[in-house]
């Protein structure tokens, strides 16, 4: 239906604005001034969005190709870690802001919607939003955490094993087209599939409690 379309790019663009925003705001509360002198520190999408990431690539996969898996993102917020001592707690916790933005998302639809639920009459396409939006951010925030380049998961590795930042960055040169290759081999969309459906058939099951 064009309308799930619609509002499944409409839902991917705010859910990748407030994961951008997320990391933006986690990074200025930790005193790092890079963010918001690039103007990352606002819900503004316009300051998020990445052409092909945020726009090209999932309008062609939405609405001429609807066969293929939703995909995007937004542009990468850059910081500057400037406080030394805490450096490797900051990354982390800017990193997991992301990831923690899109389970908030989460949470907060499903208690948003089981209220009106006890308010409000219910239909089908009450059901295709509420859907959406939580099998969606359930997929990036389990996307994201995937410990390859540009992703999340990578500073996550990356501090865990305490990697080099030339390593790194060596590292990440070849990422993308390692994800490439990944999500191609059946047993890594199977690991990534099952782990979305567990994580949403958690938050479906948290609201079919409430409603009940």
């Amino acid at each position: 239906m064009e309308f799930e379309k619609i509002i499944l790019f409409l839902v991917l663009l705010v859910s990748l604005t407030v994961h951008e925003w997320a990391h933006a705001f986690t990074a200025d509360k930790l005193g790092d001034p890079l963010p918001r002198k690039q103007g990352r520190v606002t819900l503004d999408p316009r300051s998020h969005m990445d052409l092909i990431g945020t726009i090209i690539l999932p309008i062609i996969i939405i609405f001429v190709s609807p066969s293929f898996a939703i995909f995007g993102w937004g542009k990468p917020v850059q910081i500057s870690l400037p406080n030394k001592d805490k450096r490797k707690r900051d990354d982390i916790l800017i990193t997991l802001a992301g990831p923690f933005s899109n389970f908030a998302i989460c949470l907060i639809t499903v208690i948003f919607f089981s209220l009106w639920v006890s308010f409000s009459d219910i239909s089908h396409s009450f059901y295709s939003v509420f859907f959406i939006i939580v099998n969606l951010n359930c997929t990036l925030l389990i996307f994201n955490l995937i410990p390859i380049p540009p992703l999340d998961g990578s500073h996550i590795l990356k501090n865990a094993i305490n990697m080099r930042p030339a390593t790194y960055q060596y590292f990440s040169r070849y990422g993308f087209f390692i994800l490439l290759v990944l999500i191609n081999i059946p047993a890594f969309q199977s690991i990534i599939g099952d782990s979305i459906i567990i994580l949403s058939g958690a938050f479906f099951s948290i609201f079919s409690q409430i409603i009940n």
